[in-house]
């Protein structure tokens, strides 16, 4: 019999291990910027979170520290420095939407063999935080940065307390570093007195053989959305503008997809323009959807037609473009199609959740923009899963090369990944005097929230075409953007706050054109540029109409196909071709890719076909990954619905594979709990088993 403490060890390991992942970011949240050349007093380059008017006050907080022992200053120089360190934001413990960091690093605390945080070469050095107390302790500084009342405050710069010595403010060694040190485990970061080394990957890298998928539908849809009460059920729509509900069969079943194409949730078409480039292009539901019926579609209309559709030109003064002189795809009207954001409801039937139904009458427009030309318009929406914000995917409005710079030019909010809050509503005079696009409030800490000159609702930018992103389900700071090239290059993108991802200058890794004329708050620097992870060029991709387009996909976190663990799978739109990118060492932000084969399972419950001369499945144009509740990854395609399996049932070898076990029945679709809900049936589940577990062992000892 396992005893209580061996399995809550084991229990909170697990949860341990939920948060153990890390990612290049500086204190603000921000990607690190790239130098050529060291700084002068931080002696840090390449990837570093500090520009020169940083490192001059690291430099000034140095001197004013006024440390005699050459030492001493040399080790408090580099902990100032840590700020540098592209792992700034894990080093000072910041968190995502939460302003407050410690004064200094976490300093690396053990005897144990070096964490990540320190360098497999120096074992020495891993209990950096008692090398610094034995040779600082007694010495004199002015300004500690390690006074007591600093400790972990928000917003206290760490210049503000008397000269004093180690010793006299923590008496000793251990509660010196309980303080201000942490244990170099495997899975932390910690400050060893050098830039952060990540060490390396021991576990033997089991690469996946080839994608088994099976089809399991065959209608073509653009977008799904898993539903956000956790079940196995999923939203699907197509590009007219239908979303159907649909019951997902459990891996294995030989079932397909369960959905009444005669019976849709909810019918837009009235609202949508359906084109070439044109539809319903990204649908969100609110997190608390099961009790509040919030939902969202992002589409195209045509302002002629729909006199609602009307909204204010991207092309307009603030951003020096005047639509009077083009016209967008012939028309006579500038700015004639618009991309929406439109809010709808359910029919309020949540005590019913079996027979929903969405209303097609619009609650409030979130988002209206006329758009220049007739391409490159994104429209992606997803709502973040820590912040609960809306994020929106906005292309750079078309036109060849971006002729009007939107990309570059913080005015304009093409180009961008925009960041909206539309829970905090404001007012129709706030509107209008904030000039916003709709119904939505800027949240505080976007990038530009505090420069009424700029586009406040930027989170990104630099993007051409930005086609399906999606965060991290194991790790919420990886939010990954695949943007579609023009003429040489595919890219993938791990998106921060206020990054720039060089379009129209770089198209990916290469320079796409010479630099433009200056355009109103465009400041390219090209040191700031943040290139991508992954991708390729169109020369890479084989299919016969000889073209390219990205669709970007998700980090594959299933244990269906436990070979394909962690590597972040992505397709081009003509289907020919999937690759999978892996990051080596894990979150270290250095990525390799692999185009992967891939076929249909010999019992998919629906024929997969196969391309002409070829045994490769007939997808036809991959329009979007997706994934489920339980964490599956689906390809949507012209030809129909398809979905990961085990790779042996497409005879693939896979060493980690292990037969299945069939899982519980799913949250019956007459009473999906809530995700509170869910919460709460957890902890009680927890709380029930240890209690009836702590029953057993005093029977046992009794």
């Amino acid at each position: 019999m396992v005893g209580f403490p061996a399995i809550f060890l084991l229990f909170h390991g697990l949860l341990l291990l939920q948060h153990s992942s890390s990612l290049p970011l500086c204190t603000d949240m921000r990607a690190p910027m790239k130098r050529n050349s060291s700084l002068g007093f931080c002696e840090y380059s390449g990837s570093v979170c500090c520009d020169s008017i940083k490192d001059k006050q690291l430099h000034n907080q140095f001197v004013g520290m006024n440390i005699s022992d050459h030492t001493c200053a040399s080790l408090l120089k580099s902990v100032l420095c840590a700020a540098c360190d592209p792992f700034a934001a894990e080093l000072f413990k910041t968190e995502t939407g939460d302003q407050q960091q410690r004064p200094v690093p976490l300093l690396c605390n053990s005897t144990n063999s070096g964490g990540r945080g320190s360098s497999s070469s120096k074992q020495s050095t891993s209990n950096f935080c008692s090398v610094l107390w034995n040779t600082c302790k007694d010495e004199t500084i002015m300004n500690s940065p390690f006074a007591p009342s600093l400790r972990g405050r928000a917003g206290v710069s760490p210049v503000t307390s008397n000269s004093t010595t180690l010793a006299n403010l923590w008496q000793s060694e251990n509660t010196f570093c309980n303080a201000f040190g942490t244990s170099s485990r495997n899975d932390s970061i910690c400050f060893n007195g050098e830039p952060v080394e990540l060490g390396n990957n021991t576990e033997a890298d089991v690469s996946p053989k080839g994608l088994c998928l099976e089809k399991i539908g065959s209608e073509s849809y653009i977008n799904m959305v898993p539903h956000p009460d956790g079940s196995n059920r999923a939203f699907f729509s197509n590009l007219p503008g239908k979303i159907w509900l649909a019951s997902i069969p459990e891996q294995d079943s030989e079932q397909k997809l369960d959905v009444d194409e005669s019976d849709p949730f909810v019918d837009l078409t009235d609202e949508v323009l359906f084109d070439t480039t044109f539809g319903m292009l990204g649908m969100a539901f609110h997190p608390d959807f099961a009790h509040n019926g919030r939902f969202f579609a992002s589409y195209n209309c045509d302002r002629l037609k729909s006199p609602s559709c009307a909204g204010r030109c991207a092309c307009n003064s603030d951003v020096n473009c005047d639509p009077s002189k083009f016209n967008s795809s012939g028309s006579s009207a500038p700015c004639q199609y618009q991309s929406v954001i439109a809010e709808f409801t359910d029919n309020g039937t949540s005590s019913n959740p079996s027979e929903p139904r969405g209303k097609p009458t619009e609650v409030r427009r979130i988002f209206t923009m006329g758009l220049p030309y007739t391409n490159d318009h994104g429209g992606q929406i997803i709502f973040g899963p820590d912040d609960g914000y809306l994020y929106v995917m906005m292309g750079d409005g078309g036109g060849r090369g971006d002729p009007y710079n939107f990309a570059q030019n913080k005015k304009s909010i093409l180009g961008k990944i925009l960041r909206l809050d539309v829970d905090n509503l404001p007012s129709e005079k706030e509107i209008k005097d904030l000039g916003l696009w709709g119904h939505y409030t800027i949240p505080r800490d976007n990038p530009y929230a505090e420069d009424k000159d700029l586009a406040q609702e930027i989170w990104a930018m630099g993007f051409r075409n930005p086609w399906r992103c999606s965060f991290d389900a194991d790790r919420h700071s990886y939010f990954v953007c695949a943007d579609v090239g023009q003429d040489q290059y595919e890219e993938v993108d791990v998106v921060t706050k206020g990054g720039n991802y060089g379009w129209n200058t770089f198209e990916g890794p290469i320079l796409s054109s010479p630099r433009k004329p200056s355009a109103v708050n465009d400041s390219l620097v090209t040191e700031d540029l943040i290139f991508p992870v992954a991708g390729y060029t169109h020369k890479q991709v084989s299919n016969k109409i000889g073209s390219a387009a990205i669709s970007g996909g998700f980090f594959y976190r299933s244990q269906t196909d436990p070979c394909m663990s962690g590597r972040y799978l992505y397709g081009d739109l003509y289907a020919s071709n999937i690759w999978t990118a892996i990051e080596n060492p894990e979150n270290s932000g250095n990525f390799s890719s692999d185009a992967l084969p891939f076929s249909c399972a010999h019992d998919s419950p629906m024929p997969c076909g196969a391309v002409p001369g070829t045994t490769l499945p007939a997808l036809g144009y991959i329009y979007s990954f997706a994934q489920d509740n339980n964490k599956d990854i689906f390809i949507l395609a012209s030809s129909g619905v398809y979905r990961v399996v085990r790779p042996s049932r497409c005879n693939y070898a896979c060493s980690k594979e292990i037969v299945r076990p069939a899982r519980g029945p799913s949250p019956s679709p007459s009473s999906p709990p809530s995700n509170a809900q869910s919460i709460k049936l957890q902890k009680e589940l927890i709380f029930m088993f240890f209690f009836l577990l702590l029953e057993c062992l005093y029977i046992w000892n009794n």
